[in-house]
């Protein structure tokens, strides 16, 4: 998996896991107002580590395990941000968050909105979408999307170490309720993050690549493998730009126009199904602003429209990676489809395709 180099002043290479704990060690002693609750907080795994020692620090008055009563519990925390606390919810699946869409949605989302901006829901809520290890329907979906599309919530997936820090620490400060989304595949990337508390905003993108053939612009996990295809595709003098959008809601649009005035086309990578996917949405703001811009229709690559399967023999066909992204990028610049296969050679896995790599274990 490809180590992305920021290079901020005092950093060291740490982990997106590390990075997040230490976000959240740093917030909690900074402010005693930030509280802790989730399924498996205080497990010896820790939620792949995210979690480490934060109990053994603040205590069992902060950092709580929580049972499975998941719309209670959100409850629970909207009330307590009502009056003054930063709780920070963990589900160690977003699927899980769906028994809690009633407290999200019509609580925490409206409430600031409903009171004229008298009161505000300082809520962070962390789930964690992704693949492998035959996680199957019910425990591999990315529903980002859905919680877009809600007004009165921030919507952000971070891609690196660097930005999970920083953004998990802007998230915690908010005023308003962020769904804090995270791909289990990153967990274990390692990128260079400073050692000092840092904020980055929630609503802004970022060029990971420059290029000027065509843009893609990524979410998530899809950006490792779109950071593949621009590697693999500069031996052939293809030279790709790559936005990582970091946030699904806001959506930073003027970038993406600024890119693709540049280059001309235009790639979206979801890691969710096609169909009402963030990806569509991206589509149609550029269509409104800058079709003109474009030399042809732009793509969407993402998950097809049926349930995530189990069987890991299924699942490797079901996601697209870096492969089926070069094939459509080529097809889409002009390529012969008979020059296509020589060109992206070499670019697959090798099996098994249900884990990054086979120093993997989970799912947890």
């Amino acid at each position: 998996m490809p180590h992305i180099m920021n290079k901020p002043n005092q950093s060291r290479p740490i982990t997106y896991a590390m990075a997040i704990n230490e976000a959240l060690h740093q917030s909690m002693a900074k402010d005693p107002q930030v509280i802790l609750i989730g399924e498996g907080v205080p497990d010896p795994k820790a939620i792949f580590g995210t979690t480490s020692g934060l109990r053994e620090k603040f205590g069992h008055q902060r950092v709580f395990d929580m049972p499975l009563a998941e719309n209670g519990l959100t409850g629970i925390c909207i009330g307590a941000a009502l009056t003054g606390m930063r709780p920070v919810m963990v589900h160690q699946r977003i699927d899980f968050a769906l028994l809690a869409l009633d407290q999200l949605i019509n609580n925490a989302a409206k409430w600031h909105y409903m009171f004229n901006g008298q009161a505000c829901v300082p809520l962070v809520v962390r789930v964690i979408i992704g693949r492998g290890w035959g996680q199957g329907p019910q425990h591999s979906q990315s529903l980002q999307a859905l919680f877009a599309h809600i007004p009165g919530l921030k919507v952000v997936m971070p891609t690196t170490a660097y930005d999970a820090k920083g953004m998990l620490i802007s998230a915690i400060e908010d005023d308003n309720p962020v769904i804090f989304i995270e791909h289990r595949w990153l967990h274990t990337l390692q990128d260079d993050v400073p050692e000092q508390a840092y904020r980055i905003p929630l609503d802004k993108a970022r060029y990971l690549r420059q290029g000027d053939s065509v843009t893609l612009v990524a979410f998530s996990y899809m950006v490792i493998e779109a950071l593949r295809v621009a590697e693999h595709l500069k031996q052939h003098g293809i030279e790709v730009e790559i936005i990582d959008m970091r946030s699904t809601r806001p959506l930073d649009m003027p970038i993406v126009i600024e890119s693709i005035t540049k280059t001309r086309h235009l790639m979206v990578l979801d890691t969710a199904c096609k169909t009402g996917g963030i990806g569509a949405e991206i589509l149609a703001q550029v269509f409104e602003q800058a079709y003109e811009t474009l030399k042809a229709a732009p793509v969407r690559i993402s998950n097809p429209d049926y349930p995530v399967p189990t069987s890991h023999f299924l699942a490797d066909t079901y996601y697209p990676e870096a492969p089926d992204i070069a094939s459509q990028l080529l097809k889409l610049i002009g390529f012969d489809e008979l020059t296509i296969d020589p060109m992206i050679e070499g670019l697959a896995r090798p099996a098994p395709l249900d884990v990054p790599d086979n120093s993997f274990t989970g799912p947890f």
